[in-house]
């Protein structure tokens, strides 16, 4: 296993021609972009965790019913830095970098003084986003790095803290019909107060401003929700969305922000700031969408670890909200490098599996009700909520279904009432060893699965004019533990699960994290593509 999680991966920057078995539809075009961690070992210096790799791009472009694959390192100023002292020098979560020990003490302390407030990485190694007709890699900081989908070329470096007040920013955006970008982040103890931040990234930018082109300009914070805690905000990955409302989970898996302030001086990574406090209440906020204010009915859950929301809508003065949880914070322990060793699949277990749950919250709580009578008028669910005698509403939840993590839906139905989930399947390891097609209705489940396989997280894109929610192909990036067997993309039917094709490619693929198909028409012409390199 440490071959698959610790090697370093060579980049393909120029495009090489996949062997396609099986058919690929004709109406397929397109680029399927993927980000997560490549690079682990820069000169003789190692990182502690799979999650603070250097971010490398790839992607698979299908045009004409051939596939063609490619991949780069993001150019990030962090990428830069390391590769230049051919040593870390830049922290990430999980690995604390330290001044060159040649420096003399005054150098030292300058660095030890400079962390207080750490300056965050830009190595930007989680998922891509889209704004207009612009693509961003981004990660869980104040930085997000521009791209061009088609080279891999890194753009530029945009710093969100001058467009709006946060540290912290979860890579899982939402994009509402018009193609407006909604996320939030966590602005710490600005100006005495530790909160969280709505805001909207204009799909467009006035016509007085076309050049320019700098929609983040007109970003709009939506709504601010203050933090239970000033020193210990809540870790979020993800939130969700349906129609009417922004859906946030305050979990009690709390970053401990004067911990976080130490971690450079008392030798240790940002990620041992992290704390789950299992005996403390997980709550639920509706920020309503229309007048953007935070519904005042107090909804709680009991403590759980949360990292992705799979869907979110509303059904008869309901909000229904299917997520990923947890018991406790073990996955990401997990993937230190110390653990993925080669007795990795015998050795190392989660203590909690994941499990899809279905929290349903009343909109409408009648005074009159009895303290502890059920609030859910929906018969199609399990899930209860219970009026408390202080007003709050205690919710408990449905479990549809155990072992799944990366959700995907079809994007159509984001916000809307949907059947299916596509997954990838965990039992107790955190590497996925199926993908996995989920009925919310039946409760049944097709997969695909093939020896010394690791699927990555399945995308789904829709068919032309397609008029079932499951009509369309899933791809996802295979990565082999067999060295005798090539990685290859994977093509299936949506529908029957049943392979289509697959694209095998001759080089080492990396384990990534998350991605998006781009389609042939979402795609810059290379003269656009000149322009805007010129601007930058």
């Amino acid at each position: 296993m440490e071959a698959i999680f610790g090697r370093n991966i060579e980049e393909h920057p120029e495009p090489l021609q996949a062997r396609v078995e099986g058919e690929i539809p004709s109406w397929m075009e397109g680029i399927l972009l993927r980000n997560g961690p490549g690079m682990h070992t820069i000169g003789e210096s190692r990182y502690n965790h799979w999650f603070d790799g250097m971010a490398l791009l790839h992607s698979f472009t299908i045009k004409n019913g051939e596939v063609f694959y490619r991949s780069k390192y993001l150019r990030s100023d962090t990428y830069n830095c390391n590769i230049e002292a051919n040593r870390i020098v830049v922290s990430e979560f999980g690995t604390m970098a330290y001044p060159d020990p040649c420096k003399n003490i005054f150098s030292k302390a300058f660095c030890y003084l400079s962390h207080t407030i750490p300056e965050f990485t830009d190595n930007c190694l989680i998922n891509i986003m889209k704004n207009g007709d612009d693509f961003y890699a981004t990660s869980e900081v104040n930085f997000i790095r521009k791209i061009n989908p088609q080279t891999l070329e890194t753009l530029e470096k945009v710093d969100y803290t001058k467009y709006v007040a946060i540290n912290l920013a979860t890579s899982h955006p939402h994009y509402d019909s018009a193609g407006n970008v909604l996320n939030m982040g966590t602005s710490i103890v600005d100006k005495g107060k530790t909160k969280y931040v709505i805001f909207k990234i204009p799909s467009t930018v006035p016509v007085s401003e076309k050049k320019k082109k700098k929609r983040l300009k007109h970003l709009e914070v939506m709504c601010t929700i203050p933090s239970r805690s000033l020193l210990h905000p809540s870790y979020y990955h993800s939130f969700g969305m349906s129609e009417n409302y922004i859906i946030f989970v305050e979990q009690p898996f709390k970053l401990d922000i004067l911990k976080m302030a130490t971690a450079y001086i008392r030798g240790v990574n940002w990620a041992s700031c992290l704390t789950f406090h299992k005996d403390d209440k997980t709550w639920i906020h509706l920020i309503d969408r229309r007048t953007k204010k935070v519904i005042s009915t107090k909804y709680y859950a009991d403590a759980m670890v949360l990292f992705h929301h799979v869907n979110a809508y509303e059904e008869d003065d309901h909000v229904i909200v299917d997520i990923i949880s947890y018991t406790d914070n073990s996955l990401y322990h997990m993937f230190y490098l110390k653990n993925l060793d080669s007795q990795f699949e015998s050795s190392v277990k989660l203590t909690s599996n994941p499990s899809c749950k279905r929290f349903v919250l009343p909109l409408q709580c009648d005074q009159d009700s009895e303290i502890g009578s059920n609030l859910v008028q929906l018969p199609s669910t399990t899930a209860t909520a219970l009026k408390e005698k202080d007003g709050s509403i205690y919710c408990q939840p449905e479990t549809l279904c155990q072992g799944i993590e990366l959700p995907r839906i079809n994007y159509d139905y984001n916000g809307k009432k949907y059947r299916y989930i596509f997954a990838t399947e965990v039992k107790w390891l955190p590497v996925p060893t199926q993908i996995v097609k989920f009925d919310i209705l039946t409760k049944q489940r097709l997969q695909w699965e093939e020896e010394h396989c690791w699927p990555a997280e399945p995308v789904f894109v829709p068919s032309p004019n397609a008029k079932e929610e499951d009509e369309g192909i899933i791809l996802s990036t295979i990565v082999t533990s067999d060295s005798q067997k090539l990685p290859f993309l994977l093509i299936l039917d949506a529908k029957t699960f049943k392979e289509i094709a697959r694209a095998t490619v001759d080089v080492k693929l990396h384990l990534d994290l998350h991605g998006s198909f781009i389609p042939q028409k979402d795609l810059k012409t290379e003269h656009e593509g000149d322009l805007d390199r010129e601007q930058e």
